[in-house]
């Protein structure tokens, strides 16, 4: 055999036997696993701040009524550091329904952005009852005036069906309208356009009623009630109460409604907890049916004197031994780095007011760890469950349930501010600056407590515009106060009906303490919490 022959022959061997053992060999080596997530998202036309939700994997943004749904320029859409998205920032979507894309590196992760966008909407005539209707899924609004006016004289008074700007039947402001009449009511049609994107044709109904003045429902609190009712336009209304049992009407003060046309809400205050009430609406001289509520309990929250302490091997806890906690504290994550950093902790140094016993809170902001090997941990205390810790950073439950609604969070405290010496990136420039503590408070109707993480990795914070806040209020103070002061924080309600599930509270020595920014040695002392639930005249 030609020499040369065989050594091409044993050449090619090697070669094949090369390809089917690299062709065998497994990936030992796999890729980690990065979970990305949307850290923040901007679009034109925009209101408010997008509302991310780590858990559900979407990001909702809340549109201006003059924004083209189907083309909503995206002008920054940020993720996680290394990540990218499967459409780039500075982009044009149709947001008409739910936008589904993928956040990249290692794996993929299915996220969808959401738009929601409302019109105000109003529709007025002369001698109308209450408030309008409208049904956009089927262009259609109506109003009610009484049988006793006749439809022979309908005169719109205001008329808003689309967005601001809009023209109606090709004229700004209200148009002249021909009405169809039939024994019961009159109809128009409404040709409603928009820019280049909105061309409708609605139908405004005017229906005859026989009811002039009615209350439409009323929300009831602990010690106030908010009354929703209707009347004429044109006439005084509002309404009257007692408490069950009683004679004497008592009329609430005109100070106390708020009118929307002819209809209004009215709140009344100064109401015993438990206790059964009747009210009735008016309007001019006419009056409605009565109704009667029953208003809530006065719900005391536990240890708002912060009395009680125990200690759980390295970990002081606010609750006392064998009870079931209310409050918590960060110490479960500053204590695996220092066996001596409980951050939040009694102390004797006490309010002496009336109410107070003989121990207080006090939280204090510092580094935790050895040399320079730890971080900045800030003194902390709310209303929830420290759950785990992650590598040095804390999983946390915020919220405990709550049903009632206060309409303030009264306490005492002094303060002891530092200069910022630790910050993220987000909070450079407050390096150097005064720290800040916060007191903050809210209710919502989640359906479980409020995970917070403060790993960067899946960081997940409170955030004050979650469509799930019934109600919020805060007090921040960034200057030190020697002697205890009160404070009183009074709850924005964002809406009286909703009723609360979760009642959540945070203390802490530096407002930015979730970011790992402040100072070391700020110092917070609380004491004697309180809730109320009056408001005042």
């Amino acid at each position: 055999m030609n020499m040369n022959r065989f050594i091409g022959k044993l050449r090619y061997v090697a070669l094949v036997a090369v390809l089917l053992l690299s062709a065998c060999i497994e990936n030992d080596f796999p890729y980690p696993t990065v979970k990305l997530f949307i850290t923040g998202l901007t679009v034109e036309g925009q209101v408010g701040t997008a509302m991310i939700s780590n858990d559900d994997k979407t990001a909702t943004v809340e549109l201006d009524e003059t924004v083209n749904i189907r083309k909503v320029h995206i002008q920054s859409l940020e993720v996680t550091e290394g990540g990218r998205a499967s459409i780039p920032s500075d982009t044009v979507v149709d947001l008409s329904s739910p936008l589904r894309i993928t956040l990249s590196l290692y794996q993929d992760y299915p996220w969808t952005i959401v738009a929601k966008q409302s019109i105000e909407r109003t529709a007025l005539v002369d001698g109308q009852v209450g408030q309008a209707d409208f049904y956009p899924d089927i262009k259609e609004a109506s109003i009610k005036i009484p049988r006793d006016q006749g439809l022979d004289n309908l005169v719109v008074k205001e008329l808003k069906l689309g967005p601001a700007g809009s023209t109606y039947n090709g004229v700004d402001g209200v148009p002249e309208l021909e009405w169809e009449k039939t024994r019961n009511y009159a109809f128009t049609k409404i040709r409603v356009q928009y820019s280049d994107f909105l061309d409708e044709e609605w139908t405004l109904y005017v229906n005859l009623s026989d009811i002039k003045v009615g209350i439409s429902s009323v929300d009831v609190w602990t010690k106030v009630a908010w009354v929703h009712g209707f009347g004429l336009d044109g006439q005084e209304n509002g309404c009257e109460y007692k408490e069950s049992g009683t004679e004497e009407w008592i009329r609430v003060a005109q100070s106390e409604v708020t009118h929307t046309n002819s209809s209004y809400v009215a709140r009344i205050i100064h109401l015993k907890p438990s206790t059964s009430y009747v009210c009735r609406p008016y309007s001019g001289t006419e009056y409605g049916e009565e109704q009667t509520f029953t208003t809530g309990a006065e719900t005391v929250l536990p240890n708002t004197g912060f009395e009680d302490w125990h200690q759980n091997g390295k970990v002081i806890c606010p609750w006392k031994e064998g009870d079931v906690s209310f409050w918590d504290t960060g110490n479960w994550g500053s204590t695996t780095l220092s066996a001596n950093d409980n951050i939040t902790k009694s102390t004797t140094d006490v309010w002496n007011g009336a109410a107070s016993g003989s121990f207080a809170a006090v939280l204090g902001s510092k580094f935790v760890g050895i040399g320079s090997i730890g971080k900045f941990a800030a003194g902390n205390l709310f209303v929830g469950e420290y759950r785990a810790t992650d590598g040095t950073n804390g999983i946390l439950g915020f919220g405990r349930k709550f049903t009632a609604r206060p309409t303030k969070l009264k306490g005492h405290f002094k303060y002891t501010t530092a200069a910022i010496a630790y910050t993220d990136a987000a909070h450079a420039d407050l390096m150097g600056k005064p720290d800040t503590c916060i007191v903050w408070v809210a209710l919502g109707d989640w359906n479980e407590p409020v995970e917070i993480r403060t790993n960067p990795k899946n960081a997940k914070y409170f955030d004050k515009n979650d469509s799930k806040i019934i109600a919020y209020g805060e007090m921040n103070c960034g200057e030190t106060v020697s002697e205890y002061r009160k404070f009183e924080i009074e709850l924005d309600y964002r809406s009286t009906e909703r009723i609360p599930k979760y009642l959540l509270i945070v203390c802490s020595a530096s407002k930015f303490g979730d970011y790992f920014t402040g100072g070391e040695g700020s110092t917070m002392w609380i004491d004697d919490f309180q809730l109320e639930y009056d408001y005042e005249e």
